[in-house]
């Protein structure tokens, strides 16, 4: 899906929010992304099945709260990835 020129100018560096097309959410900051991964550091990886709360619900409330990270780094395969936002472009509701 990613490679540098598809990840939008200007999100490097930036808190993103990864949705997969599994249980996990991954937000945190994007260090680099190519063909095949995304690198993020200070990412909160979060797995649905281990919570009662939506996706987008615990998405939204990383954007008011701020983002819980549990790892200083993480390497998310691109093919696993469906959408990719900033973590500031996340609407409430």
């Amino acid at each position: 899906m990613a490679s540098q020129g598809v990840v939008p100018e200007g999100f490097v560096g930036r808190d993103i929010v990864l949705d997969t097309n599994g249980p996990f959410v991954y937000i945190g900051r994007l260090k680099r992304a190519d063909d095949f991964i995304f690198e993020l550091e200070d990412v909160d990886v979060h797995d649905s099945t281990d919570s009662c709360t939506a996706k987008e619900v615990y998405i939204m409330d990383a954007k008011k709260f701020g983002v819980k990270k549990n790892r200083t780094s993480v390497f998310v395969l691109a093919d696993r990835v469906v959408s990719l936002s900033l973590l500031e472009d996340v609407i409430d509701y």
